[in-house]
């Protein structure tokens, strides 16, 4: 912005001077963007300041920032110290962080405004009615913000308002009525009203609307459709989405609607087919107005950028020139932001009045007292989103002129339909996203075949196609050139890296290409050609058999995101020149979530010289240390994110060499070293631009050295989670005057302050938790006013809660003092909260009585915003109020382990998006009241440990479905278990022991579907109740114990296959126990003990290999003890008090024992002998058999003749054979010897 006017000294005014320096106090600038603002200087010259020059009165004060990219400002907005610029008619404080300031009510002294413009710089609370007393305000923006209650009715006064902008967070109630008295009003956007439409006698206020947006409220009945049809010409562009709307558009709506130019009514609940009508609409068509006369404005083009809400078209570039002008009037309009100028104390208003495509613009003027306006209507181009409702039937013939179109969901498109789409001559942006139908609907795809020529954004996600359907789409084109698609979105298909080779021949213009979510592109090199692409997306494809090191895909190529896609480090070898050349102008990578290992990676990076500024490796698996040639190489890199991985050695000082880098992540590694070296062992050239540096959660050791102070730009500084120790003083942090988070939580560190220190920073997010703050509570924080989140837990505080401290919660979404010795009671304080946040002051010393405790009346005038609470292990006293009937939205309350008294207040049944009620171990007395049975989203009841009475009421399982932790132990809970406690399908952990409770186990406890799955998903369960529970809490488990339940156990507790722990223990249960209760295979811990349970002792519970724990004592169980497996390793304990059980491990032998030990010990004791005796005859025999058989042959052949003849002979003929062959087979060798 420039400054005043060039023509003429103005005269300067001291009061003025001193109030912009005054409000110059209260900001922070980091950024210098007030340098100017100097004292002894003319004001009129100073930057964001437009003076008359003539007066020298301040018209013009324009400090809108830019918080994504800064500048911007911070701190405190003293509108007081402006009141002396009485004449100011233009203020803009947008695109700042005022974080959670309140819109002064001072705002509506300034009569003289025409614009004021407050959106998005993070302002709170409520719209001041003083805002009505602005009687001369044309345009007003307090959009996305977080403002919270109704509308003021004062609003309804601004006669000469044609821009409103309300757009925010928690808006509540209705539109007031007397905002109809608005009758110049062309644009209005109001968000989050709990009902968003008025009376129909108000519409005809509004003829000149030509911008509506409703979007995101909780509007239901159709009947504002009715409402709206009594626009008559000028509504163009209206937005419905993201309501609640049922039914179908009714015709009267069509009817009237003729001037409509957008439509947007996606993610309702609309039904019926999609209406007709919307083809009968006049303005549903492409036109182009002719302009009727040229203004000219010397050497000035605007750049003129679509607004937000409108998502599908690029932006515009407009010379707009004029020629009755001075060429010396001022103008600047960029991105969404309007502005108005002054010339010679002329006003001239330029705004844009969102009416086509690229844009309407607007302009209003006051030349020589005479007012004149200009409307140029741009492309007028129709778009209508009907996606994500439920519409059915067919696409209406009668709707010809588009130029996008975008449908999501399963619609049933007949042939009919395709020659529709295929008269969408205009058609320049489609997009089918979740048509599980179109790979199947092979005259569709041709049908985009044929109107692909004349799109430039075509977007096919969650399609279910696959190549071939691709390639059915393009491969009609005999020439790249005829296709003029720059944005291609494939993503969440069943592709592969066929479809990117086949592209690469079709898609010359293609700028961006996404195919994440994809199943393979199994090419070991992708050597293709995008020659314009810029942005390529592989992300959650799999992509493990590809090489990145002959990757040629562009030298346009500007960002690369291969997330998720199972990268090996063989994909990382070092490249080749060509490969390298091809990304030499990537700006841009993203290797997040892959299974990279090794330092390749590093050198493979190394090879990108010059522009390569952005590379974030997150949740890998690198291990070793960062090698110093890739610090060598990568001297272009601003931000790095290694977070999450594996590596180790120190953290390398060639980072503060880098004289680039803005931001470095190495959190959650191994890193080690003494973080002083790291300091101070570099030459920190980057400093003027480094952030943020977060090595949370390694291994570094050391001090902090009072040498980081020379990071002057630190906004971010998190070393949570290492073995620093040492002081921190006032003197580390005395020049990070920008500092924004800082995180030094579990260290060894204590911080060391003086109660006096005023720190030069206003955090956002402090995390000091284990730092020795103690025992005074921190004074520096009251000079806090912008912290979102504080953890001061576990510092040894002794000491009272100052009042000016819990005044802070107003715009904390977390704070967590718990684990101190803080004192004192909570005080009864009126709060008004911005988000659900969570609040942990368990394990103090607070006492007092809850009584109307701040919590109960933070919300008197406005909805609660509260998601956790937690207040347990503290000493409260006092029964619990009951006015909980305005804080509906609470999620997590927490008051056990107090001293709370009394019964459960009624009111407390209006918590109906509460998930968690934990009441244990107070003493609150009588019946559950019934109007908990509301609270039919709670995931865990805990009433635990008090003086509770009368039946378990059946409503729990009724209404409380889902449950998954419901524990009511310790109470007088009386009556039997109602069988409607068998409805909570996911109850995961049932815990009513020690009560009064009678009668018998339910028999349907099989119906509990949770604990009869072997296979139940415990990790996904766990992430949903880790907050709630306590480590002793046992999931799957079932705890009856210490009541006066009757009866058997049924047998379909055995059915309860999914159980870890089941404890019947301690009532007058009987009979035997199911034979079937080794089937609970997953059981590791079983007490049936002190029943009257009776029978033998099934030998399935041997087979229960999981079995840790076993208690059957004092029952009237008899027979043997199982034995087998882990049954041995059970003591005496579990079994004693059954008199008749016997066998190991008692000392009590069952009968028969004695005679199988005598006859054991005998076979003991005879062992040796029985080996001696074998022994002995097995000698005899063969000595025996030897000589029975050497002396029988041998008499037989010498007394009997006969035999001793034939036996000579065989003799003889043995031996003239032996000779025989002896005498050939030298014979043999000697003829082969001659030979």
């Amino acid at each position: 912005m420039k400054n005043s006017s060039e023509s003429g000294e103005a005269k300067c005014i001291k009061s003025e001077r001193e109030a912009l320096l005054s409000f110059k106090e209260g900001l922070i600038d980091e950024f210098g963007m007030l340098s100017t603002w100097t004292n002894n200087t003319d004001y009129c010259k100073w930057k964001h300041i437009h003076c008359n020059h003539q007066t020298g009165l301040v018209l013009l004060l324009d400090l809108h920032g830019n918080f994504n990219y800064r500048p911007y400002l911070r701190g405190a907005i003293s509108v007081t110290s402006l009141l002396h610029l009485q004449y100011i008619q233009h203020l803009d404080l947008s695109n700042n962080y005022f974080v959670m300031s309140y819109i002064p009510e001072l705002l509506g002294s300034f009569t003289n405004l025409r614009y004021l413009h407050l959106s998005n710089s993070f302002f709170s609370g409520r719209i001041p009615p003083t805002l009505g007393n602005l009687s001369q305000i044309r345009y007003l923006d307090l959009g996305d913000n977080y403002i919270s209650g109704q509308i003021p009715i004062q609003i309804g006064n601004l006669k000469h308002l044609h821009y409103l902008d309300l757009g925010g967070f928690y808006l509540s109630g209705q539109i007031p009525i007397q905002i109809g008295n608005l009758r110049k009003l062309q644009y209005l956007s109001i968000g989050s009203i709990d009902r968003s439409f008025l009376a129909s006698s108000t519409s005809n206020a509004f003829s000149s609307l030509s911008y509506l947006d409703l979007s995101d409220n909780l509007v239901k009945a159709c009947s504002v459709f009715y409402w709206l049809s009594n626009f008559t010409t000028n509504l163009r562009t209206l937005y419905l989405s993201y309501n609640l709307l049922e039914g179908p558009v009714p015709n009267e709506f069509g009817k009237a609607m003729n001037s409509l130019e957008y439509l947007f009514l996606s993610s309702n609940k609309l039904q019926g087919k999609i209406p007709s009508f919307f083809g009968s609409m006049c303005r549903l068509q492409w036109q182009i107005s002719e302009l009727h006369s040229k203004f000219f404005m010397t050497n000035t083009i605007m750049d003129w950028r679509k607004h937000a809400a409108i998502d599908n078209l690029d932006h515009a570039r407009e010379s707009v020139l004029w020629e009755s002008s001075p060429s010396s009037m001022l103008f600047e309009a960029t991105e969404t932001e309007r502005r108005v100028h002054w010339y010679n104390g002329t006003y001239y208003e330029i705004y844009n009045s969102f009416g086509g495509s690229d844009y309407t613009f607007h302009i209003t003027w006051t030349w020589k007292g005479v007012e004149r306006s200009f409307t140029r209507p741009e492309l007028i181009l129709q778009s209508i989103d009907l996606s994500c409702n439920n519409l059915t039937g067919e696409m209406p013939k009668e709707i010809t002129y588009l130029l996008g179109l975008r449908l999501a969901g399963d619609f049933d498109l007949e042939v009919e339909d395709a020659k529709w789409l295929s008269n969408l001559h205009h058609l320049t942006v489609l997009e089918l996203s979740s048509w599980h139908n179109l790979s199947s609907s092979q005259w569709l795809l041709q049908t985009i075949s044929k109107i692909l020529p004349n799109l430039t954004e075509l977007r096919l996600v969650d399609c279910d196609l696959l190549d071939n359907h691709i390639q059915s789409m393009f491969h009609p084109r005999s020439s790249n050139n005829s296709i003029s698609l720059t944005i291609l979105h494939l993503s969440s298909n069943m592709l592969t890296s066929s479809t990117l080779q086949f592209l690469s021949n079709f898609c010359l213009h293609l700028q961006e290409l996404y195919l994440s979510y994809n199943i393979a592109f199994s090419s070991p090199s992708m050597c293709l050609n995008f020659p314009s692409l810029k942005i390529l997306d592989l992300s959650y494809s799999n992509l493990t058999s590809t090489s990145l090191s002959n990757f040629n895909i562009s030298s346009q190529l500007q960002e690369l995101h291969l997330q998720n896609c199972s990268l090996i480090d063989k994909s990382f070898l070092v490249s080749s020149t060509s490969t390298m050349n091809s990304l030499s102008s990537l700006l841009y990578l993203d290797l997040s979530y892959n299974l990279l290992k090794s330092s390749t990676l590093f050198y493979w990076l190394s090879n990108f010289t010059t522009k390569l500024h952005t590379i974030e490796i997150v949740s890998n698996f690198l291990e070793g240390p960062i090698p110093d040639e890739f610090g060598k190489a990568v001297n272009s890199l601003e931000y790095l994110s290694l977070s999450n991985n594996k590596l180790q050695g120190k953290v390398p000082s060639f980072f503060g060499s880098m004289c680039r880098l803005h931001s470095i992540d190495l959190s959650k590694n191994s890193l080690k070293g003494e973080f002083s070296s790291f300091i101070q062992n570099s030459s920190w050239c980057s400093r003027h631009i480094f952030w943020e540096l977060d090595l949370s959660y390694n291994q570094i050791t050391g001090d902090i050295p009072e040498s980081i102070r020379l990071l002057s730009e630190l906004e971010v500084l998190s070393l949570e989670g290492n073995f620093l120790e040492g002081n921190v003083t006032e003197s580390h942090l005395s020049n990070l005057s920008k500092l924004r988070f800082l995180g030094l939580s579990h260290n060894l560190l204590s911080l060391k302050f003086v109660q006096c220190w005023v720190p030069p920073f206003q955090l956002s997010f402090l995390n000091v938790a284990s730092c020795k703050l103690g025992p005074n509570f921190p004074s520096w924080l009251q000079t806090q006013n912008s912290l979102f989140q504080l953890d001061i837990s576990d510092n040894a505080l002794n000491d009272f809660v100052p009042k000016w401290f819990w005044n802070k919660l107003q715009i904390m979404y977390e704070m967590n003092m718990s684990h101190n010795n803080l004192i004192g009671s909570i005080p009864n304080m009126q709060l008004n909260l911005q988000y659900k946040p969570t609040i942990d002051l368990s394990s103090n010393k607070f006492d007092g009585n809850l009584g109307r405790c701040f919590f109960i009346l933070m919300w008197k005038r406005g909805s609660w915003k509260f998601g956790h609470l937690d207040l347990s292990y503290n000493e409260i006293k006092g029964q619990l109020p009951d006015c909980w009937k305005s804080t509906d939205r609470l999620l997590f309350l927490d008051l056990s382990n107090n001293d709370l008294s009394g019964k459960i207040p009624i009111s407390m049944g209006t918590l109906v998006k509460l998930e968690a009620l934990v009441l244990r171990n107070n003493s609150l007395m009588g019946e559950l009241p019934s109007s908990l049975k509301n609270c039919n989203n709670l995931i865990m009841l805990d009433v635990s440990e008090n003086m509770l009475s009368g039946p378990i009421p059946s409503w729990i399982g009724e209404s409380m479905q889902q449950l998954i932790i419901l524990i009511m132990r310790g109470n007088h809970f009386s009556g039997n278990i109602p069988l409607h406690i068998c409805y909570l399908k996911r109850i995961q952990l049932l815990d009513l022991s020690r009560n009064k409770l009678s009668e018998g186990i339910p028999t349907c406890l099989n119906n509990l579907s949770a604990l009869s799955e072997k296979s139940i998903n415990r990790t996904e369960v766990e992430s949903r109740v880790h907050c709630f529970t306590r480590p002793e809490l046992i999931l799957q488990s079932s705890d009856l114990s210490c009541n006066n339940l009757t009866g058997e156990i049924p047998k379909e507790i055995t059915y309860l296959l999914g159980l870890v722990s089941l404890n019947l223990s301690r009532n007058n249960l009987s009979g035997e126990i199911p034979s079937e209760i080794g089937n609970i295979s997953s059981l590791e811990s079983l007490d049936l003990s002190r029943n009257h349970l009776y029978g033998r002792i099934p030998s399935s519970l041997s087979e229960m290999d999981f079995l840790q724990k076993l208690d059957l004592s004092h029952n009237s169980l008899y027979g043997r003890i199982p034995l087998g497996r882990h049954m041995d390793t059970f003591d005496a304990s579990c079994f004693e008090g059954n008199i008749e059980l016997c066998g190991k491990p008692l000392e009590e032998r069952c009968p028969g024992d004695e005679t199988m030990i005598k006859s054991k010990g005998l076979e003991v004791d005879d062992e040796e002998d029985d080996n001696s005796v074998f022994y002995g005859a097995l000698y005899m025999s063969l000595g025996l058999g030897s000589f029975t058989g050497f002396w029988g042959l041998l008499c037989t052949l010498l007394l009997w003749q006969p035999w001793r003849i034939a036996y000579l002979m065989l003799l003889n003929r043995l031996i003239d054979y032996l000779f025989v062959m002896v005498e050939a087979n030298i014979a043999k060798c000697r003829w082969w010897l001659k030979d």
